[in-house]
């Protein structure tokens, strides 16, 4: 019996990969290996960074509530105690918005907690 290949299907898997490679520089974009290697890392990078993205804005929103609050002479470790300690629930990402773009809204927040 005659070795049967599905090459419809072999075709399309790697037309699909080269598709995705499209803008790659070098070889990285029309050989079928290292293409291949190249997009196999980079969806590994893209899962990976996903996760990594959240961690990165939390870390910039923690950075820009400090600053908002020790411009009303409070630590960012204060101001979340006594935030919670208001029974206010609002988030580090609204805060963060309110301590860059709405300065006097923010004040407001601080004045309440004090």
């Amino acid at each position: 019996m005659p070795r049967s290949v599905n090459n419809v299907a072999s075709r399309a898997k790697r037309k699909r990969i080269m598709k995705l490679a499209k803008g790659f520089f070098g070889r990285k974009k029309n050989v079928w290996t290292v293409a291949k290697n190249a997009i196999e890392k980079g969806l590994v990078y893209a899962y990976r960074d996903r996760k990594a993205k959240k961690r990165e804005f939390r870390a910039v929103w923690i950075q820009r509530i400090n600053a908002g609050a020790r411009l009303h002479g409070m630590s960012y470790s204060e101001f979340m105690g006594k935030l919670k300690g208001a029974g206010i629930d609002l988030n580090r990402k609204v805060l963060a918005d309110l301590a860059m773009n709405h300065p006097e809204a923010f004040k407001a927040v601080v004045a309440k907690i004090k």
